[in-house]
């Protein structure tokens, strides 16, 4: 699935042997003044891990089936813009937070656009990519997470279509901050 943008981009599944730039682009993201309220995961974290980490990462989200894929958006020079995670949850199963799941469903995670890509419609296509393979796999809709406090975020999400869903859960690097869900669902 490759998907051509209006900026020249193209949004495509990683490929198993794009692991070193899969772990440059999330160096970068992890940098990112807003990555502290965006991302669980700490620059020191992702930078401590051995390569075999993101190896095995991008084999696995290359693999069919898989349970996770990610999406980048890549330019012309080949460099890499930003990027995207859907991950598949299963009914019957507790998500990351240990809270049921009750359909299959689209997870979103690690969403990132480089700041010089931002307002291009990147983050768009990106979720377009995303949200398409959620569906194929049989999802009943897509969702994310996202913090109070990030207005931008928000912003972009609701642009890509998708709505506050009401829930809220306790921000886990502070339980006195949220994260308020968003979902897309599935239309018949």
């Amino acid at each position: 699935m490759n998907i051509p943008t209006g900026e020249d981009h193209v949004v495509r599944p990683i490929r198993p042997d794009e692991w070193a730039a899969m772990k440059q682009l999330r160096l970068d993201a992890l940098r990112d003044p807003a990555a502290p309220m965006a991302f669980l995961e700490t620059y020191e974290d992702a930078v401590d891990r051995p390569d075999s980490f993101y190896r095995e990462r991008a084999e696995r989200s290359a693999e069919e089936p898989s349970g996770a894929r990610q999406f980048i958006a890549e330019a012309p020079d080949g460099t890499w813009a930003g990027s995207v995670t859907v991950l598949i949850e299963e009914p019957g199963t507790q998500d990351w937070a240990g809270h049921p799941v009750e359909r299959r469903q689209g997870h979103v995670v690690g969403v990132y656009v480089r700041p010089e890509q931002r307002g291009t419609g990147l983050v768009k296509a990106l979720f377009d990519a995303g949200v398409t393979w959620a569906w194929e796999r049989g999802a009943e809709r897509v969702r994310l997470l996202v913090h109070e406090a990030n207005a931008r975020a928000q912003g972009a999400y609701r642009k890509a279509g998708f709505v506050p869903s009401g829930v809220s859960v306790c921000f886990v690097k502070d339980e006195s901050e949220k994260e308020l869900e968003f979902v897309l669902e599935r239309r018949p």
